[in-house]
């Protein structure tokens, strides 16, 4: 499966890219150079594709094939456009249900989520291009196929997704540790965004600043946090139990 996402070559990289495909990263081999690396790099950067520099031992263990320095890893997914996808789910008259991931890394997590989204009934999933996890077939494989089922949509800024939301009239909630509200005293039967932030910072205060409200967990032991993909499940079941 991993194979089926994965394009090698700095032309095969490029036509890939120009052709429109939703390519999540591409590794580079340190020190590459040459016109037609000139060429591809512009294309990055022109198109805000994360690129990773690494040592050509790196990409010899991503693939067998003869890769010529670069290796690029393409979404299995279609993403959404944020806008549309709020439009519709605003006009269908259901009460709007998002998740907004901030920085989240693990592409496990990733999935777990997805998965929990899918059963929960959420309208989309918005993450950033940069620096969030990439939908690669791990994600997919972990969300049981519910990646293929649940919109997910790439923003460059978090920031202006939350705006866009909140302009839309959905609240925007920070799931976090921050605050003493747990999410049992909170009203989730409205249009909703909830935040997951990084498993390790969690929310960054930047997006902290932009929060309609804020609410956690009880914690009843020593560990004074939850796995995110955890903390999701605990959030989305409430919105489910109070709307029902």
């Amino acid at each position: 499966m991993k194979d089926d996402y994965q394009i090698f070559g700095i032309r095969a990289v490029m036509e890939a890219i120009q052709a429109g495909k939703d390519i999540d990263k591409v590794f580079i081999q340190k020190g590459l150079k040459g016109e037609l690396f000139a060429e591809l790099n512009g294309l990055l950067q022109q198109q805000g594709i994360t690129a990773s520099y690494v040592p050509v031992e790196k990409l010899n263990r991503l693939t067998r094939k003869n890769h010529q320095g670069v290796v690029a890893n393409i979404s299995p997914v279609t993403f959404h456009d944020l806008e549309n996808l709020v439009m519709q789910v605003v006009e269908s008259g259901e009460t709007p249900l998002f998740i907004v991931l901030d920085q989240l890394s693990d592409v496990r997590n990733f999935g777990a989520i997805i998965r929990t989204a899918e059963c929960t009934g959420v309208h989309g999933i918005i993450i950033q291009k940069k620096g969030a996890a990439p939908v690669t077939a791990d994600t997919v494989k972990t969300s049981a196929g519910a990646a293929f089922r649940v919109p997910i949509c790439r923003t460059e800024h978090i920031k202006d997704a939350i705006y866009y939301l909140q302009a839309s009239g959905i609240k925007v909630l920070g799931a976090t540790e921050k605050t003493i509200t747990h999410i049992y005293d909170v009203n989730l039967n409205t249009p909703l965004a909830i935040v997951m932030g990084a498993e390790d910072k969690g929310i960054s205060s930047s997006v902290m600043k932009l929060l309609d409200e804020k609410a956690s967990l009880p914690l009843k032991g020593e560990i004074g946090s939850l796995n995110v993909s955890v903390a999701c499940g605990a959030f989305l079941y409430e919105v489910v139990r109070q709307r029902l």
